[in-house]
């Protein structure tokens, strides 16, 4: 069997789809996408096409190995992001060629159901009762919501009380007995985020999502010991090295994102790296369904798997939604927020190929928004 073709779709809202065919007719299809860079990430896989025409597409080591080390330059979000859908959609053709599901050729199930959590609240929360106690009738027993808007880099008090009330408001709705994750999308500043994390420990969070960007690596371990609450990060980071400076600074949970850090292959090595730490998975996914599908397919043979994101009424999601592009939305229904093991074969769903195509002769050109402060200096967004 060889790989006899390969096609990438812009669909919105923000998302892009590998297709990787056979030349015995076997299909697999992969995400790789950077949100708000999904053009270059499409050059990347035509780049990487000229390797792949013609092999054999069980060897999957072997080309994640020459798609990643193969080139003098190495790395980044682009590279990574092509070479991650690419591994998904060589996963789903091994599964489907064997009649078995990916986590089947990982060493089979650690689990039957996997909790995920729901997002609320948008990219400046303001009013988020409503929206919890939504997600709570929904059966979900865990959300997540940005923890603030735009911050100054020195906040004021004004603006470090509101990111605690909200907080607070989350635990008083949700009560003990749920939880809430809080992601501050690296717009807060060191300075800002020492001052935040202990004041925030009475609310109990099950986790503080990038309380700084990863690139402030080096006072992540101040971070770590100024709370009790656990840290998370990851889905800015590209592949297994990367993790090992925030595992050795004690961040308990790691967020890689499997259409970023190197795809199935890579997401397995992460939390293999992981273990030993103690520290838990809980891969970042506010993107489509063959994503979604993926990160499940590596949460049902991980052991320290913790809980999965997901974007189902995410608020990115405009024009478009991620069951509008698979054939049998079974495989994503939710039941008391968990989502249940199924026996199909590759990545587990049907993508619906025609509606694909026709989102594709639509295409976006999403990007985020750029953000500034009062004084008209960039913010981070």
């Amino acid at each position: 069997m060889k790989i006899a073709r390969i096609e990438t779709f812009l669909a919105p809202p923000r998302w892009m789809f590998v297709r990787v065919e056979t030349d015995e007719g076997v299909v697999g299809w992969g995400e790789p996408v950077v949100e708000g860079r999904a053009e270059p990430v499409r050059a990347a896989v035509e780049v990487l096409t000229e390797y792949l025409i013609g092999q054999d597409p069980m060897r999957i080591e072997d080309h994640w190995q020459v798609m990643t080390k193969g080139g003098f330059y190495r790395g980044g979000p682009v590279l990574s992001s092509a070479v991650s859908g690419l591994d998904q959609a060589l996963w789903d053709i091994k599964g489907k060629h064997y009649g078995v599901p990916v986590y089947q050729l990982l060493g089979g199930p650690v689990r039957e159901r996997i909790r995920a959590y729901a997002w609320i609240g948008g990219d400046e929360p303001e009013e988020i009762r409503d929206a919890l106690t939504a997600q709570i009738e929904a059966g979900f027993t865990a959300v997540k919501m940005n923890g603030c808007g735009r911050m100054t880099p020195v906040a004021t008090r004004a603006e470090i009380r509101a990111a605690v009330r909200r907080a607070e408001t989350a635990r008083e709705v949700l009560g003990d007995d749920r939880d809430f994750g809080l992601d501050f999308h690296g717009r807060v500043s060191p300075a800002n985020a020492r001052r935040l994390l202990p004041l925030l420990a009475e609310a109990a969070p099950l986790f503080v999502e990038e309380p700084v960007l990863s690139e402030h690596m080096d006072i992540v371990p101040d971070l770590v010991n100024a709370s009790p609450i656990p840290i998370a990060l990851g889905e800015r980071l590209y592949s297994r090295r990367e993790f090992i400076a925030p595992l050795r600074a004690g961040v308990a949970i790691l967020q890689p994102d499997i259409s970023h850090a190197g795809g199935i292959s890579e997401l397995r090595r992460i939390a293999a790296l992981a273990e030993p730490h103690g520290a838990q998975l809980a891969p970042h996914c506010p993107l489509g369904p063959v994503a979604l599908a993926a990160s499940l397919q590596l949460a049902f043979t991980t052991p320290n798997f913790l809980i999965q994101e997901q974007s189902i009424g995410i608020h990115y999601n405009q024009g478009a939604e991620l069951l509008d592009y698979v054939a049998d939305p079974e495989p994503f229904r939710f039941t008391a927020g968990q989502l249940s093991r199924t026996d199909r074969p590759g990545l587990g769903i049907e993508v619906d190929e025609a509606a694909v195509r026709t989102a594709d002769r639509r295409g976006h050109a999403w990007r985020n928004p750029v953000w500034r402060h009062a004084d008209g200096s960039l913010a981070e967004w």
